[in-house]
């Protein structure tokens, strides 16, 4: 399966990832965003071993490390004080563990500067409303009513939005407010930590350190704030005070970011999708990363996810002695890994994201001190860092060596 002409719909992680990948394996790669000029979606993400399993390869692990935040766990409180989430990387048992809290405008800077240096063709203001396939390849279709050329393969990587899969997106009740904000030195935060706060599972606030979009820029991290979808009306009409009093009373000491928000123009609502994709391949198409999975980020496993697909993909093009046989490998090493979290996050995210009463006290009364006895201690670490399963060995890849970052 060399030279294929493969065509990559959307620029995030997974279509950039694909197409570095894809062309450093000998395939002609054109890659087609909707917008003007591509660009990142959204504020913080957590990049798991699994995710820099992927990097490594590309060669891109340092410098995504020099521009996020070294986390080494995840802490929750509920409203009380009372410990509901305590997880840390070194329960893993991978010497030196650690997750990377970065900017999503960092990671794809990182993926998208290796992309164009590469020169990888980027085609922009095109949105995609369908596609075709006649006998010599699969073309893609644009609202504009422009039609691309047949190419041997079609990588839907455009997100949970995908118009290639009529799956019904699912949209979750909860989304969140989010917040890229500079911090300071003496600023009240463990900047080690994903750190939130809890009252029962309706309010949920969180600081998520991200690193430095720039080589010498200031630290930021990613503030957020859990509200439902339905709500969102009601909170924009809400004078921006009495939010940041709903915030303060929770956790007094966001105070110092609450101060830096003084405009809800530096406040982007996010809404999030559970779905699965029916049909994650069919006949020169594949579906990888939010196009095929969706779910909330409480796991924070989205663009990690998105990475293995895209490195499973890749593989299965070097191994697959047809392009059918191909596409099959490729998701069949990723399934069950898929499968499994899109259960697990299902089952987690009302937990810490509902209107529910026994949601929060199984949390608080029950899990959380489970988790904190070996070995249920590892399993929650292993479910928080992606290597839940063993994912990476199925797809070849070595855990990341964390001394060398």
């Amino acid at each position: 399966m060399q030279g294929l002409n493969i065509g990559i719909a959307g620029c995030g992680p997974a279509g950039l990832a694909a197409a570095l990948m894809l062309h450093r394996s000998g395939h002609q790669i054109t890659l087609f965003d909707q917008f003007d000029e591509p660009g990142p979606v959204g504020s913080g993400l957590m990049i798991q071993p699994t995710g820099m399993a992927v990097l490594v390869k590309l060669g891109l692990a340092n410098e995504v490390a020099r521009r996020g935040s070294r986390i080494r766990g995840l802490k929750g409180l509920d409203e009380h004080g009372r410990t509901a989430l305590d997880a840390h990387y070194d329960k893993l048992g991978l010497a030196g563990a650690f997750g990377i809290g970065i900017h999503r405008a960092s990671l794809f800077t990182v993926l998208f500067d290796a992309v164009q240096h590469e020169g990888i063709q980027i085609e922009t203001g095109r949105a995609i409303a369908a596609s075709s396939i006649n006998a010599t390849g699969r073309s893609l279709s644009f609202s504009d009513g422009s039609k691309s050329c047949a190419f041997d393969l079609i990588v839907d990587a455009s997100g949970w939005q995908t118009v290639f899969d009529d799956t019904p997106k699912n949209i979750l009740p909860f989304g969140a407010i989010w917040a890229s904000l500079p911090v300071e030195a003496d600023d009240p935060y463990d900047l080690g930590l994903l750190e939130q706060r809890y009252r029962r599972a309706g309010q949920m606030v969180g600081v998520l350190p991200i690193g430095s979009r720039t080589v010498d820029g200031h630290q930021e991290a990613a503030f957020f704030w859990s509200l439902k979808v339905a709500d969102h009306a009601v909170w924009c009409a809400t004078p921006i005070d009495e939010w940041k009093a709903q915030v303060r009373a929770l956790w007094p000491e966001t105070l110092p970011l609450l101060d830096r928000i003084t405009s809800r123009d530096q406040l982007t609502f996010a809404r999030y999708a559970h779905r699965t994709a029916k049909r994650p391949v069919g006949k020169r198409m594949i579906a990888i990363g939010d196009s095929w999975h969706s779910a909330s980020p409480q796991l924070g496993q989205g663009a990690n996810m998105a990475l293995l697909d895209a490195w499973s993909l890749q593989r299965g093009l070097a191994e697959g002695r047809t392009l059918g046989e191909a596409l099959r490998l490729a998701k069949g090493w990723r399934r069950d890994h898929v499968d499994f979290y899109q259960w697990i996050t299902a089952f987690f995210t009302p937990l810490y994201q509902s209107d529910g009463s026994i949601e929060p006290w199984l949390r608080d009364r029950i899990l959380a001190p489970l988790s904190q006895v070996w070995p249920i201690s590892r399993i929650q670490a292993l479910l928080m860092s992606g290597m839940f399963g063993s994912p990476l060995a199925s797809l070849g890849l070595d855990p990341p060596d964390y001394s060398s970052l």
